[in-house]
């Protein structure tokens, strides 16, 4: 099964990259560049946010498609923000639930998601079979995964998100922006973080890109085969 792995930015792809062999193709696709491995799985730096995200791996999926040689799977992959003391630095996320945080409205009485505006979706769920599997293997939390346009920068930002979803462990930018392209090409999805710092006021002194990076590199390199190997056939 051909496997997807979309993140950011380059710095995570070539953190994902490690962790195969080392010959490598790259692949142009509209607004990105593909980078083709010899294990049957291909990286994506996506871009930041969830629109840009969205936009790249639809693009991958589609040249796929026409090229009649699709995706099995796509893996939202890069470091992120945990919320402590769930997801401390340098742990690893996977997420059973990829949600949107920030998008809806505000109201008098607080606010909105989209869904209840009667629009939309704001959570994508992956497979359980490959949540399971790819936890254990590398001894990740599970949880949800937040996706948010604006990183959290305060305390009470933080608050207000634990509250609105108490089984959150982390935030990103990308992941329901991947979730959402791959939903409309009717493949599966999955979520992995490596925790780079805590979800709350911003101090870039604190924060571990490089160990999270490290800890990425060897999460896929202990789950690449069971990515290549498992089947959607597994959860029916």
């Amino acid at each position: 099964m051909r496997v997807l792995v979309a993140t950011a930015v380059p710095a995570e792809r070539d953190a994902v990259a490690q962790a195969f062999p080392p010959a490598a193709e790259d692949v142009p696709v509209p607004g990105a560049v593909l980078r083709r491995t010899a294990a049957g799985c291909d990286l994506l730096a996506a871009g930041v946010g969830p629109a840009r995200a969205a936009a790249s791996v639809s693009a991958a999926l589609t040249a796929a498609a026409l090229d009649g040689t699709p995706y099995g799977l796509v893996v939202s992959a890069g470091i992120g923000g945990g919320f402590p003391p769930a997801a401390p630095l340098g742990s690893l996320v996977v997420a059973d639930e990829i949600t949107v945080a920030d998008l809806g409205a505000e109201t008098a009485d607080g606010f909105l998601p989209v869904t209840e505006l009667g629009f939309g979706t704001v959570t994508h769920r992956s497979p359980e079979s490959l949540v399971r599997v790819v936890s254990e293997a590398i001894g990740a939390r599970t949880g949800t995964v937040l996706t948010v346009s604006t990183v959290t920068g305060t305390a009470a930002r933080a608050d207000g998100l634990r509250a609105l979803h108490p089984r959150a462990l982390a935030e990103g930018m990308e992941g329901f922006g991947v979730a959402e392209a791959a939903a409309a090409h009717e493949v599966p999805v999955l979520e992995i973080r490596a925790i780079s710092n805590p979800v709350g006021p911003r101090d870039r002194a604190a924060w571990r890109i490089g160990d999270a990076l490290a800890a990425l590199t060897e999460a896929f390199g202990k789950i690449a085969p069971l990515m290549e190997s498992w089947s959607q056939h597994d959860d029916q």
